[in-house]
């Protein structure tokens, strides 16, 4: 197989499990555009452990880690099966960094992963695992993490990081997409961050903190963004393409990366 590209996705809402819309029909479209992997390994903003983590259950359950939405949301499924030797392979990949993950056989999948993933392979016959953030660690930590993990290309897996790229639920506003009721900052820090990623510019992106405009306000926590530098950090240095973009809820930017070439299918 050739070596796949690795990507970045904005998950929003949870309630895009239920319509998933113009965002949906994006996913579906970049998954598409790509070989079948042979397993997916998702980074999501939703599930954090030292020195990470990786699902090691041989079938994952759907988890609704979320609250106050309607009822049909809690009743969405996305059964899938997971890959305990390619988890191991992933443990093993962390030992020599010198560092001990946990292999989690309870954990399942959190709507970080199941939301966008159900619009990429609706028919959920794909394997999954899991990896976890370590938000004690550093953006370059999560770079060199991808990094590391970037053999794992060319065996037909495919990367996906989990996030958005912009997250501030302090600031959100309901229903709306476009307009003055959106705060400044957010399309400021999208074209930014646009900017810099294309332009493949992996430090200033590792620095966005203090180099991005708005850059903490976009991400008063770094959960949702450090899903980018560890797919940024699987392809390296390669070509960078944004493959969608929009605004949800007046602040989440929904913005979907491609690292690295579509290869011939």
């Amino acid at each position: 197989m050739s070596r796949l590209p690795t990507l970045f996705v904005s998950h929003g809402s949870p309630m895009l499990a239920l319509d998933a819309g113009a965002t949906g029909e994006a996913w579906a479209r970049v998954a598409a555009s790509l070989p079948r992997p042979r397993a997916v390994l998702m980074v999501s903003a939703h599930w954090h452990h030292e020195n990470s983590g990786v699902t090691a259950a041989d079938d994952l359950e759907t988890i609704h880690d979320f609250y106050g939405f309607p009822a049909p949301l809690y009743e969405q499924q996305y059964p899938v099966t997971g890959d305990p030797i390619l988890a191991r392979e992933i443990a093993d990949e962390f030992g020599e960094l010198g560092l001990s993950i946990i292999q989690d056989p309870q954990r399942g999948l959190d709507h970080g992963a199941w939301v966008p993933l159900k619009s990429m392979y609706p028919e959920g016959d794909i394997p999954v695992i899991q990896l976890a953030l370590d938000l004690r660690r550093d953006t370059d930590w999560h770079y060199a993490v991808g990094h590391a993990l970037n053999t794992l290309r060319d065996d037909g897996v495919l990367i996906i990081g989990s996030g958005s790229i912009t997250h501030n639920l302090r600031d959100i506003v309901p229903g709306v997409s476009s307009g003055p009721q959106i705060p400044a900052y957010v399309p400021e820090f999208m074209d930014w961050m646009h900017e810099h990623v294309t332009a493949r510019d992996v430090d200033g992106v590792l620095n966005y903190r203090t180099q991005a405009p708005g850059g903490v306000r976009a991400h008063p926590s770094q959960d949702h963004i450090l899903p980018l530098f560890v797919a940024m950090g699987a392809a390296h240095e390669e070509v960078a393409v944004r493959e969608y973009t929009a605004i949800t809820e007046g602040v989440l930017g929904m913005d979907i990366y491609r690292f690295g070439e579509l290869p011939t299918q």
